[in-house]
């Protein structure tokens, strides 16, 4: 049986109990996300927030550049003017919400916060903006940390390891030196599946996860429908939420703590049943807050 510890993470001017695993939901803000059905505007954005939120998600990621295989670079101006407006309708309309920016781009991160956003999400891991550490430490907020190899436009370009599992660890303990060294408590944990990785990668991965793990920050994994799982099934992006779903209870049984995923209800599913020990025990209303 996994168990998860209870933990507290500190966002902006507040303390938060957090108990894992967790679903974070993701918000594409984009036109050319790899999922089509994840796609939104902002009028969508709200709707599709609040179903998520009904089904059990924990986080919202707002994403307003896409990272798939091959993706060219957005223009900065237009990464804020996607992002920004949907950060602030989002804390107007769900106040208790922790909202987490999913950007590398240090201006982005800070902008987003300022709008209401508490946690950053960073494929780069800050390799690919200097300033990125800096402005998670300044601002108080949890940071997830991500293994990829190459950039999002060339990652797959036959990416090539002697031995994936303890690469990526080393990188990922090394990363994690580094956001400790700039003052970042709450640091999270992203092996990076897909990203710049083979499918016979990304299945060694998820089978060593516990290595990450040992590591001693939470470990957050984004399996929803990836490339990885048609490729074993034979299904397309559209159809892969049973195989996700499977993909995602191989990860919590392997010791992750979050899972980002676009079908939220599914997720939560298999976090409940992975997670149970039986009918939980009386406990008292606390003041805290938590996630």
């Amino acid at each position: 049986m996994m168990m998860w510890e209870p933990t507290t993470w500190r966002i902006k001017d507040r303390l938060v109990d957090v108990r894992f695993p967790l679903v974070m939901g993701i918000l594409n803000v984009t036109p050319d996300s790899f999922h089509v059905e994840s796609r939104v505007d902002l009028e969508q954005a709200l709707r599709t927030t609040e179903r998520m939120l009904e089904d059990g998600a924990a986080i919202i990621d707002i994403g307003g550049a896409s990272s798939r295989p091959g993706a060219e670079e957005v223009a900065l101006e237009v990464e804020l003017s996607r992002v920004v407006p949907v950060i602030t309708a989002l804390r107007k309309r769900f106040p208790n919400t922790l909202l987490s920016i999913d950007s590398y781009r240090a201006s982005i991160a800070k902008e987003a916060v300022e709008a209401g956003a508490g946690m950053v999400n960073d494929i780069g891991a800050g390799l690919l903006d200097e300033a990125m550490l800096e402005v998670v430490a300044k601002n108080n907020v949890p940071y997830i940390m991500m293994h990829m190899q190459g950039t999002p436009r060339t990652m797959q370009r036959a990416p090539q390891y002697k031995d994936v599992a303890t690469e990526v660890t080393l990188f990922l303990s090394e990363r994690l030196l580094a956001a400790r060294n700039a003052g970042i408590p709450d640091v999270l944990l992203d092996p990076g599946f897909g990203f710049g990785k083979t499918t016979d990668h990304n299945f060694t991965l998820l089978r060593e996860l516990e290595r990450i793990k040992v590591l001693g920050a939470p470990v957050l994994v984004g399996l929803s429908r990836k490339r990885m799982i048609n490729e074993v099934l034979g299904t397309t992006t559209k159809d892969a939420l049973n195989g996700t779903t499977v993909a995602n209870t191989m990860a919590l049984m392997n010791g992750a703590s979050v899972l980002r995923v676009h079908d939220v209800k599914a997720a939560v599913e298999a976090t409940k049943l992975v997670n149970y020990s039986g009918p939980p025990p009386m406990l008292s209303s606390g003041s805290g807050s938590t996630v």
